[in-house]
């Protein structure tokens, strides 16, 4: 949509969900009604509810400080821990409307803890890897371009609510320059058993440097359903999402950065790589799980875990486009292309089916088996024929596979287990996951997990076709299955902390590397000659992650480090050895307990590595060893605010480059923001 528009949907769009709310509300405050779960399929379905942070794509304690004021007399009342959560894997949380520093931490574009991870200068540009986890990959390849995702909702980022009332969230932040982040959602219940959702992710923001301009629209709409008698239940989402930016291959001189000079402290004044470059990311998908219970048998009304027999079906449909286009040649990927302008489109069409037949005990826990059929279609437009060879067009057929999950809990001791097996394509191996979690007391817990796999790379490395002569290649023939090892350990406690450790063994680990000559990466051609790679040797990957909060009266020391080693025989995996963040902050109720505060400094830092390098035209990281990033600190001080449902956000984010070197890269060529202050706001109604 063009730019003019965006702003105007944005508001419109802001209009309509306080129209809606206000037409039903109130007041701003949790309105007396009974409790209902019309998720459930039966109340052993659920897990244990858990407090969940809702600026994390969605509890808070009873009688918290800065939490919702409760009426503990009217036991008909009901709680925050009422507006429900429910992940695609069916764990149950609740809304959150507490202040504390983890939400601090998840303030951002992507709602998460990027801790591990190194943002660019820009609000929706990509992120640079300071961590690396094998023991979570996704069962079936994706189309690639990953440095394009950190933003985009894949179906198990969805969520589904169930809510006793109408509920409204809206998270607004600035952005670095000219533009704003919104994040709208309306989630409500139209009767006791049926609940929906609605909500839109969006932005805009030119950014300090000229020729980096990023925006989003992301729409979800998500609905569950449960019969009376609970035997039947149905949800589904559709989501709609496009993520564009320009791209400017970074700095042309960067000279004009490091040397600090005063007429080039204005951003928009430094000479850049490339000025007509565009990526985008878009997608669209329907989703649709349904379960039947054939068996539902209780002792009596007050069985929480009946014996109970279910068949269930999992359907999704979802096609995605990837596009680079630039209006004319640039060297920097290579001389005379195949066309101009150029405009490379890789497409990826899915549908995944899968039966469930699910058995739960009170004794034997919940034991499921599946069969699933996946379909694919990864295509661009047209054949390639050229002297050397012929690249197909197209990746296209389907897998079958079968697979199972176990989960019990057995006293103190949880245990959790899925396998899948592919027993038809060329796709996908196997994995297993199993997990173990002991309760040793109520404050401190032990965990063990084993991950095992085998799958193909992503199919962008298997098939690509480009306008441009050197990012053309087909590898499905030659490129062999990632097969990957983990285990892990941890340690959750709540006098020495979370300690969590990680080994990894990766055979066939699949990459980005650039073969250009010393002569061609001084001419600036590097990024023209990025090829994908497969190392044959095995990589050790370790791990150990450690965080720690210190309290003393209203002060407290959030503490939180990481090491990782690497031992490989080609330097193909590159991560910092330490990577910390410690935040110091103090917390109070002010004005006459009216708003409670929280004002602090962050601090984080990584050792020097040989960093990643960003190539625009496949939107993915390559590596590179021919210089050290990082070594730098980054410096942050916040003011946070909660009044009522009301948490107000203000930070000054990267301190200290007021006063230090520019050295700050977030990837070769690629600056690090500047000094920058933003404001932003999360706000709860209720109706």
């Amino acid at each position: 949509m063009p730019n003019q528009y965006h702003g105007m949907r944005f508001l419109l769009l802001t209009l309509l969900l306080f129209f809606v709310q206000f037409a039903v509300a109130q007041k701003d405050s949790i309105p007396p009604t009974k409790k209902m779960d019309s998720l459930s399929l039966g109340k052993g379905r659920d897990e244990v509810v858990k407090p969940k942070d809702s600026l994390q794509r969605g509890g808070i304690k009873k009688g918290s400080k800065n939490g919702a004021k409760l009426d503990p007399k009217n036991k008909d009342s009901i709680s925050i821990q009422d507006y429900k959560i429910i992940s695609y894997q069916r764990d149950t949380t609740h809304l959150d409307t507490t202040l504390t520093i983890r939400k601090e931490y998840k303030y951002n574009y992507i709602r998460e803890d990027d801790f591990e991870l190194m943002p660019f200068a820009n609000m929706g540009q990509p992120y640079n890897e300071l961590g690396k986890t094998f023991s979570s990959t996704y069962y079936y390849p994706r189309i690639g371009a990953t440095a394009k995702h950190p933003g985009y909702f894949e179906k198990e980022d969805i969520d589904y609510y169930n809510v006793p009332t109408p509920m409204t969230e809206l998270m607004f932040k600035t952005t670095m320059e000219q533009g704003q982040f919104l994040d709208a959602l309306l989630t409500f219940n139209l009767s006791k058993r049926f609940n929906a959702s609605v909500a839109y992710n969006g932005f805009r923001s030119l950014g300090k440097y000229r020729y980096e301009e990023a925006q989003d629209g992301k729409f979800r709409v998500t609905f569950n359903y449960l019969t009376k008698n609970g035997k039947y239940g149905l949800r589904g989402h559709i989501a709609a999402q496009e993520l564009q930016t320009e791209e400017s291959g970074g700095l042309l001189d960067r000279n004009q950065f490091e040397d600090d000079l005063p007429d080039f402290q204005d951003r928009a004044k430094i000479d850049l790589l490339y000025t007509n470059a565009n990526n985008r990311i878009l997608g669209k998908r329907y989703f649709l799980e349904q379960q039947f219970k054939l068996v539902n048998h209780k002792k009596d009304s007050t069985d929480n875990n009946p014996t109970t027999l279910s068949i269930g079906h999992e359907f999704s449909y979802e096609s995605k486009i990837y596009d680079f286009e630039q209006s004319r040649q640039n060297n920097a990927f290579g001389q005379d292309p195949f066309l101009t302008p150029i405009e490379d489109r890789a497409r990826l069409k899915t549908m995944f089916n899968k039966g469930v037949v699910e058995f739960s005990n009170r004794t034997l826990g919940r034991l499921s088996g599946n069969i699933s059929l996946y379909s694919y279609n990864y295509f661009f437009n047209s054949l390639l024929i050229t002297d050397e060879h012929t690249i197909q067009n197209k990746l296209k057929g389907e897998e079958i596979s079968v697979g199972g999950s176990y989960r019990n809990t057995i006293g103190p001791l949880m245990l959790k287990g899925n396998i899948n097996y592919t027993v038809s394509g060329d796709l996908t191996g196997n994995n297993l996951d199993a997990l173990a979690t002991y309760r040793l007391n109520d404050n401190n817990s032990l965990t063990g997990a084993v991950h095992i796999s085998s799958r193909m790379p992503d199919f962008n490395y298997l098939l690509y076709q480009s306008d441009y002569r050197n990012f053309n290649w087909q590898n499905n023939n030659t490129f062999e299955n990632i097969r990957t090892q983990s285990i892990k350990f941890g340690l959750d406690s709540k006098k020495i902390g979370h300690l969590a450790a990680e080994y990894s063994l990766v055979d066939n680990y699949t990459y980005f590397a650039s073969t250009a000559s010393q002569e061609e990466i001084e001419l600036g051609q590097e990024t023209a000659f990025v090829r994908p790679f497969q190392e044959s040797g095995t990589i050790n990957h370790l791990k150990v992650k450690y965080s720690k909060e210190i309290s003393w009266r209203k002060w407290a020391l959030m503490n939180t480090v990481m090491y990782q080693e690497v031992t490989q025989d080609n330097q193909v995996l590159n991560l910092p050895q330490v990577v910390t963040r410690n935040t110091l902050y103090f917390s109070s109720d002010v004005f006459k307990k009216a708003m409670f505060l929280q004002t602090g400094f962050t601090f984080k830092y990584f050792t020097s590595y040989n960093m990643n390098a960003y190539n625009p035209l496949l939107g993915e990281f390559y590596i590179q060893n021919n210089e050290e990033l990082g070594g730098y600190p980054l410096i942050d001080f916040f003011i946070n605010a909660k009044v009522r449902q009301t948490r107000i956000y203000l930070k000054a984010e990267h301190l200290n480059s007021m006063f230090s070197e520019p050295n700050y890269y977030s990837a070769p060529n690629y600056p690090y923001r500047d000094f920058v202050i933003r404001f932003g706001l999360v706000w709860n109604f209720f109706s």
